[in-house]
């Protein structure tokens, strides 16, 4: 059976494109469009559709004020339609962080070489909310470090996330306390989106959140998140971690990689090393968490069913990589008991 697609957007010619790149693949329908949100809410209760493509600014409702009140009332998977500029890019995050499960640049100049390669990632993410499950969130269980462990830069965290992961990360990072190790992250997202991303997350948390420059130290009570252009890798410098930018191919099927990110931790942090894979499609990080694992890092993976897409953290599972799977909401406590447990070895 096709996927039932309805798309929202106040412009005409944006619903069209949007319309036939979606009707290149014969899996999904285009059951209608609407250009705001109350004719939306209707055609939604008419049409029954799997999945919304929603644009973020729109007349007399926002597509972020929708959403929300969509979640409540009548949750489904949402796909974000939005342009990749500063404005857009924070008004997506808070679409994600609403409960949208992923996002396509409208703008396509800026991602995209062609409205080909456009289409396909459209297709790609539709395909992919039409099979998430959407569940009641649980906030994550307040973590407390125990201030009388001897601060040191030795032990650092890496965190690997894709879709479902900006909402993910905000759990974790917001219940971080200040005195926690350092934390490297690759979020796949967007050059163009990780920077706005990292300032609403440290808007919202106790520690300080940034996105990583060449050179910066892994610093405690500090979460450095990979641009969306680069690879991001540690090194060491004596008794400090610091994180190295770089360009490349793809690996694992994106840039930044995860499996770049893990693969360096294993090798220059090894044992004094926690990693956590999150929620997201397709298997970066995996192989990376694997060679964190025989490094002697600790390992976490979360949970299948506090998960968006559990794809990630189900291969890792499988390659052998994981030491425990936890739900969301208790990877903060989680993580700091290990990060204890290895300062008492």
């Amino acid at each position: 059976m096709a996927i039932r697609v309805l798309v929202i957007d106040d412009s005409a010619s944006a619903r069209a494109i949007i319309k036939e790149m979606l009707a290149l693949d014969s899996e999904i329908e285009v059951v209608g469009s609407a250009p705001d949100a109350y004719v939306a809410r209707d055609k939604i209760l008419e049409l029954r559709p799997d999945v919304l493509c929603l644009d973020v600014e729109m007349p007399r409702m926002d597509g972020i004020t929708f959403l929300k009140k969509l979640m409540i009332y009548h949750p489904m998977p949402v796909v974000m339609v939005s342009s990749l500029t500063r404005e857009g890019a924070k008004t997506t995050l808070e679409a994600l962080a609403s409960g949208a499960v992923d996002f396509v640049a409208k703008n396509h100049t800026h991602l995209y070489e062609n409205e080909e390669q456009m289409a396909r990632d459209l297709i790609a993410k539709v395909k992919q909310a039409a099979r998430v499950r959407l569940f009641a969130r649980k906030e994550p269980k307040r973590a407390f470090f125990d201030s009388s462990l001897p601060e040191t830069t030795k032990k650092i965290i890496a965190i690997g996330a894709s879709t479902g992961g900006t909402q993910a990360l905000q759990g974790i990072l917001g219940a971080m306390p200040p005195n926690c190790p350092g934390i490297v992250i690759v979020q796949h997202m967007p050059s163009g989106f990780t920077r706005a991303f990292a300032k609403r997350l440290d808007s919202l948390c106790e520690i300080e959140v940034r996105e990583a420059r060449s050179g910066d130290f892994v610093e405690i009570g500090t979460a450095l998140i990979a641009n969306g252009a680069y690879h991001m890798a540690i090194r060491r410098s004596g008794h400090r971690y610091f994180v190295e930018l770089g360009e490349g191919e793809k690996v694992t099927g994106h840039k930044p990689s995860v499996d770049v990110l893990f693969n360096s931790v294993a090798e220059y942090a090894g044992a004094n090393a926690l990693g956590i894979i999150l929620t997201g499609m397709g298997a970066d990080g995996a192989r990376g968490m694997r060679q964190m694992r025989q490094a002697g890092a600790r390992t976490i993976a979360q949970s299948e069913e506090s998960c968006v897409v559990f794809g990630m953290p189900k291969v890792a599972i499988e390659l052998g990589g994981v030491e425990e799977v936890v739900p969301l909401e208790a990877i903060p406590l989680r993580a700091l008991e290990m990060i204890e447990e290895m300062s008492q070895r």
